[in-house]
């Protein structure tokens, strides 16, 4: 089997309130491989966002190791975090969060170029995976002349514009009709599977998560697989 390309190793997570102490994470052990597709399906508030954060690095954990593509992270700066973050990993929310000011192409094109990549190149490689997600004729649009459905496909390609290892998303097609919903996720799992890109999906969607490789919950803090 190929090494994971997220690995969470006795992450712990505790937040106050007052007096009292929330146990959010306790002790997750989790791994995630390259091109295997995980739903997290929990309620709200088990602990679904905190442990996204986290694996993505966007929040440190109390106790415990993340490994990204081997490389533990607990004693890295913040510098070197986010290189390794904005190389390695990309992000889907519930809200697509594009630059209404900007065309779907330079949307997407943008990461690129923040990363280093030339102005004509990045928006060539845009352009590409605009057209594979049959975006191609919707390229010069903004966010506001989108659908609902096309502005998260569009936050799709940004996410994985700079051919991250991993893929992180939080309830990518909560605020779409079951219909476009459907027409997403399959965007989704079609470019993952095709990239031999890594996926963890925060879902309340149970028929959309059965189409996943392998589902979790979290349970008093702790990841358990789900039949």
């Amino acid at each position: 089997m190929s090494d994971p390309v997220l690995e969470l190793v006795g992450v712990s997570r505790h937040y106050r309130e007052g007096d009292a102490r929330l146990d959010i994470l306790v002790e997750v052990d989790f791994s995630l491989v390259p091109g295997q597709t995980v739903a997290l399906i929990a309620p709200s508030g088990a602990g679904k966002s905190t442990l996204l954060h986290i694996a993505g690095l966007l929040e440190r954990p109390d106790a415990g190791e993340v490994k990204i593509n081997n490389a533990p992270t607990s004693t890295m700066s913040d510098d070197a975090r986010t290189k390794l973050r904005r190389n390695s990993i990309g992000f889907v929310y519930q809200f697509h969060h594009l630059l209404p000011e900007f065309t779907a192409l330079e949307n997407v094109a943008l990461p690129q170029t923040i990363n280093g990549l030339d102005r004509a190149e990045a928006r060539r490689r845009a352009k590409d995976l605009l057209d594979y997600l049959r975006l191609g004729p919707r390229a010069l649009h903004r966010p506001g002349e989108l659908s609902g459905g096309e502005q998260q496909r569009v936050a799709i390609a940004r996410a994985v514009a700079n051919a991250p290892a991993l893929l992180l998303a939080d309830e990518p097609t909560g605020n779409l009709d079951p219909r476009t919903a459907e027409h997403v996720f399959a965007t989704l799992m079609t470019l993952a599977r095709a990239s031999g890109l890594a996926a963890l999906v925060a879902t309340h969607n149970l028929e959309l998560a059965n189409q996943m490789d392998r589902r979790v919950t979290l349970r008093d803090g702790r990841i358990v697989e789900m039949d």
